[in-house]
């Protein structure tokens, strides 16, 4: 992939850095509740301050569809991003039709950070809009992107921006870039990937791109079941999905045409209802009963993953092993990902995960820390995953 200029190509000195970001982060009774994405981007905006540069901050938030919803104003976020600074923030309301935005960004000062108001309160954001691109591009003189999260979208403020001003990534932008680099185009093998959650149908492309990449993909999650059902197992009352049967085997048939081993559950862990307490027992995956619903992997399945973390170069980890949610049907996912945050440590593994439900249930297992990289964005990596080409990074490499 051609290359993409950072920071270091960034002369910030008395300029004013156009740096968009993401804020869509939770926020109840006024007040930030996770903070985590802010401190994502907290190496970017210190870095451009110090280097003397005004700072002009857009991001989205919420779907506010082209209008000014009161309740999806930016203006909470101020104090947090404050907090995690340790400098003042200015907000900066506008509905983006008002010339407010540009005649704060022209006034701002070396070492000043500006917070502009939600980029969706104008339709132009999400259309691409050439003429709001032209509106966010004149408020700086150059632009930097740190938000992967938002990179699988072709909006005016991730991608129309990019090719009126000077482009760069920032910190975490080049973090994400250079570790989804190392994951899937130069990936230290064997690489495994796991992939786990609920249905297939909401995997099929993932692990389409993934048969042709990886050496090893462990299925796990309720979409197991879907391919345990094609193969001819009984899954009772599982979550299954029955109409995808011959996709189940179609994509078995072409990970195999690939050299792709495909590592499925050969023993289950069951209950006859999904509930915290629920009296659950270990049996082999042909004997699953009928009134018996399957939501975690078993101890045997458990084994046979550490083992292949084990001769693994690369783990690229999107979806969780079972039920994580409710106890007893963490334990798998707990197992594994300790493992393979076990074999990080150590420098016997390089690990990559994303995903939302993939960050819960690895901090669940407080394993999170000792992976390489965990990635905070959703759709972008899962779109990054599946071999398609992000917008807001095309633009980026001038492409």
């Amino acid at each position: 992939m051609p290359a993409f200029k950072t920071l270091d190509q960034l002369d910030a000195r008395n300029k004013r850095v156009v740096v968009r970001v993401d804020l869509n982060v939770p926020i109840e009774n006024g007040e930030v509740r996770d903070a985590t994405r802010i401190e994502r981007i907290e190496p970017t905006i210190k870095e451009l301050l110090d280097k003397g540069a005004a700072v002009i901050l857009l991001a989205h938030f919420d779907r506010p569809k082209g209008k000014v919803v009161p309740e999806m104003s930016l203006r909470p976020i101020a104090p947090a991003l404050e907090k995690v600074l340790g400098r003042p923030v200015t907000f900066v309301f506008s509905d983006w039709h008002d010339g407010k935005a540009i005649d704060a960004a022209k006034n701002a000062k070396p070492g000043q950070c500006l917070l502009m108001e939600n980029t969706r309160y104008h339709a132009g954001e999400e259309k691409n809009d050439e003429a709001l691109a032209r509106i966010f591009a004149s408020l700086g003189d150059a632009y930097v992107n740190d938000a992967f999260s938002a990179a699988h979208r072709a909006h005016a403020s991730t991608e129309g921006i990019a090719h009126l001003i000077p482009a760069f990534a920032g910190r975490a932008m080049e973090a994400e870039l250079k570790a989804l680099e190392a994951a899937l185009e130069k990936p230290k093998r064997p690489l495994i990937a796991v992939v786990g959650g609920a249905k297939v149908s909401t995997k099929l492309e993932l692990l389409g791109n993934l048969s042709g990449v990886a050496n090893v993909i462990v299925i796990g999650g309720g979409m197991a079941n879907t391919f345990l059902a094609a193969q001819g197992h009984p899954v009772g009352k599982s979550l299954c999905e029955h109409d995808l049967a011959q996709t189940a085997r179609d994509i078995l048939a072409t990970a195999k045409s690939k050299s792709c081993e495909i590592l499925l559950p050969v023993d289950a862990v069951v209950a006859k209802e999904f509930k915290a307490g629920a009296q659950s027992h270990v049996v082999d995956i042909t004997a699953v009963a009928s009134d018996e619903m399957i939501l975690d992997a078993g101890p045997r399945s458990v084994a046979a993953i550490k083992a292949a973390f084990d001769k693994a170069g690369t783990l690229v980890w999107n979806g969780p092993l079972g039920a994580f949610e409710i106890a007893p049907f963490d334990k798998a996912t707990n197992a594994a990902a300790r493992h393979a945050a076990d074999l990080t440590k150590a420098g016997k593994l390089v690990s990559i995960a994303g995903g939302g439900d993939t960050v819960a249930a690895l901090n669940q297992a407080k394993a999170a820390d000792d992976f390489t990289y965990i990635s905070t964005a959703g759709g972008a990596f899962l779109e990054w995953l599946e071999g398609k080409p992000l917008p807001g990074v095309k633009a980026l490499r001038g492409a």
